[in-house]
């Protein structure tokens, strides 16, 4: 039964000042050097909002005005000021915005001056949009003193406050131009930040490529290139305001992305290829991405993208944006619509971010299939650097793979490229839907050289991840096999005709090789030469492989071992196996040294020998030899 509640009362929660500030100081950032980024960010924005305000007719500016931002560091004061000569801020405007913690101004001049329409990217080129960011400065300053003097003209307005969150406001203060200097006076214990080598490189990494010139001023600190003054200014801006990724790729030439590259990932390599990303509808980014040179496989597997917000730096090599097997790219990207104090949790739940992987994905297939369909003897030049992560983003991503898989090619044996299509086409007669590779073309030539000799292509598939991938093919691929030239021998290479076997033979290998189950067998091949080769099977080997590849990764397999299936494949069309069939009858001590000599043989163009066989191998070598 209900009872009715009376003298309800509403209201909203406070925060007492002296609170919620040792709160900012301590906790606004995770790092103490982005206060400089957000109070240039600031700075920015005064000047985006007088440049709209004056195309829009609202503010009347007699001549054409530089804008720019001045970062003044003065160690002997103890103090760091950003300075602009944007659109200022009346008394009112200070007391409502400064005064009054988590107000944007930003919002409300979207609000007023936008109409919530952002067509025209106008309102994007606002960066604060939360109110906070200004009382980050007081995470390394006792005090913070703004100056500022309206584009309405009249005088100039100081605010002074103490990291207590005590102020005082002066009114008739005299600042000739309009703009703002936001002075901060920096404690003792954070004195690293009155260092020009460290203000130097925070704004080389936050504030590189903001769309405002911004100048450093070092004061009060002689050298001996300044004999006539004491100050260091900057003749040209620390940053450049109009990076390459804002221009439209159809200006940007080959030599100006090079140059981009080099100066933002300091990689003296040259990149493999780049793409450059300006999605507007409806996703809204920009961004360059790079292929950079890998030195071997494994040097893929981390990368560097560079986040940006309307070109100021957010944070470097974000993996919630970039999929995981794009990780290894080098690049940068600008997202207009991620807020600028991103947080992990946030990328990792957002769909705007989601989407922005799903597009660089489409992009970079977009990419690779364009240049195999029309830069084809370029693209193959490039193969080798990029086919690694081209498998391994298949192996991750399947619309990866449906979308690139036309453009993959297979290097094969005699240095050609040649794609899975191509090749089943031509093996149509001689071996339908089986793809022969090598793995060690120096350890296996004597297999390719057998297949070279019956027309055979064999294609080369030397890297650990070959294996894995391979598995993804042929589940696309119903009924195509990938099969190594030493698992088996193949159709093609034999001859014609029904080999005898020794069941006498077949154990004195058995008894050699210490090898109970191994299996021997005889078939007659055309290559009269070669008396035997030895066979592991394909299944055996690619679970090795894969076992490998789990102990490299740190995981513990428990020991577990799986058998391996050899085959030793005699060739009844040699002569030599022809007598030793004979002498194993006649003569089985014989037998057994050349059978011993024989499998040891076949076994080196498996693996290396471990010492014991190696020793083995020359002891009985010798033998031999003084015996002839």
């Amino acid at each position: 039964m209900s009872e009715e509640v009376k003298n309800t009362e509403k209201g909203g929660i406070s925060v007492e000042i002296e609170h919620i500030f040792p709160i900012i100081k301590k906790w606004l950032y995770s790092e103490k050097e982005i206060f400089l980024r957000e109070i240039v960010s600031n700075a920015c924005d005064a000047v985006t909002k007088l440049k709209r305000l004056t195309s829009l007719g609202e503010a009347q500016i007699e001549d054409e005005p530089k804008y720019r931002i001045t970062v003044t560091l003065n160690k002997a004061a103890r103090t760091l000021t950003v300075s602009d000569n944007g659109i200022g801020m009346t008394e009112d405007e200070v007391r409502r915005y400064i005064c009054q913690i988590a107000l944007s101004g930003a919002l409300e001049f979207i609000e007023k001056y936008e109409g919530g329409d952002k067509t025209d990217g106008q309102a994007d080129g606002i960066i604060g949009h939360f109110g906070l960011g200004f009382y980050s400065a007081f995470m390394v300053s006792g005090t913070v003193d703004v100056i500022t003097r309206s584009y309405r003209s009249g005088s100039a307005v100081k605010w002074v406050c103490s990291e207590a969150g005590e102020y005082e406001i002066t009114t008739d203060y005299y600042r000739e131009e309009r703009g703002t200097d936001v002075v901060m006076h920096i404690t003792e214990e954070e004195s690293e930040f009155l260092e020009e080598l460290r203000i130097r490189t925070i704004l080389d990494k936050y504030c590189s490529f903001m769309p405002v010139e911004i100048y450093l001023n070092v004061e009060g600190e002689e050298t001996a290139a300044e004999s006539e003054g004491t100050d260091k200014a900057e003749t040209s801006p620390v940053n450049d305001i109009s990076p390459l990724w804002q221009k439209n790729p159809s200006d940007c030439t080959d030599e100006e992305y090079d140059k981009f590259y080099h100066k933002v990932f300091s990689d003296f390599r040259e990149p493999l290829f780049h793409i450059h990303l300006n999605a507007d509808y409806p996703l809204n980014f920009k961004g360059i991405l790079y292929f950079p040179r890998l030195a071997h496989e494994y040097d893929s597997l981390e990368g560097q993208v560079k986040l940006y917000y309307n070109q100021v730096f957010v944070a470097d090599n974000i993996k919630e944006v970039i999929p995981e097997f794009l990780l290894m790219l080098k690049g940068v990207l600008d997202c207009p619509e991620l807020p600028l104090n991103v947080s992990r949790s946030y990328l990792q739940n957002s769909g705007y971010v989601a989407k922005i992987s799903a597009h660089i994905v489409k992009k970079v297939a977009d990419k690779l299939t364009s240049m195999f369909n029309l830069e084809r003897d370029s693209y193959e030049g490039l193969w080798q650097d990029i086919k690694t992560f081209v498998e391994y983003g298949c192996m991750r991503d399947r619309k990866f793979y449906d979308r690139v898989k036309s453009a993959i090619v297979y290097a094969t044996t005699d240095g050609k490229y040649i794609t899975l299509d191509e090749y089943l086409e031509k093996a149509k007669e001689k071996h339908e839907n089986t793809v022969y590779y090598a793995a060690d073309t120096t350890a296996q030539a004597q297999y390719i050289s057998m297949f070279a000799a019956e027309g055979i292509e064999v294609v080369v598939l030397d890297k650990m991840i070959d294996t894995q991938f391979i598995n993804v093919v042929e589940q696309d691929r119903e009924g195509v096999k990938f099969v190594r030239i030493d698992a088996d021998v193949a159709g093609a290479l034999k001859a014609e005709g029904v080999a005898l076997h020794s069941e006498k033979l077949e154990e004195i290998f058995k008894e050699v090789s210490k090898n109970t189950e191994l299996k021997v067998k005889t078939e007659l091949l055309k290559n009269e030469k070669i008396p035997a080769v030895l066979n592991i099977s394909e299944d055996t080997r690619r679970m090795e492989d894969m076992m490998k590849m789990y102990r490299m990764s740190g995981k513990d397999m428990g020991g577990m071992k799986f058998p391996t299936e050899m085959t030793l494949v005699l060739n009844g069309s040699s002569s030599l196996i022809k007598r030793l069939s004979d002498m194993a009858e006649t003569d089985t001590d014989k037998a057994k040294k050349l059978s011993k000599q024989l499998y040891t043989l076949a076994l080196l163009s498996q693996r290396q020998l471990d010492a014991d066989e190696l020793q083995d191998f020359l002891a009985d070598s010798f033998d031999m030899l003084e015996n002839l």
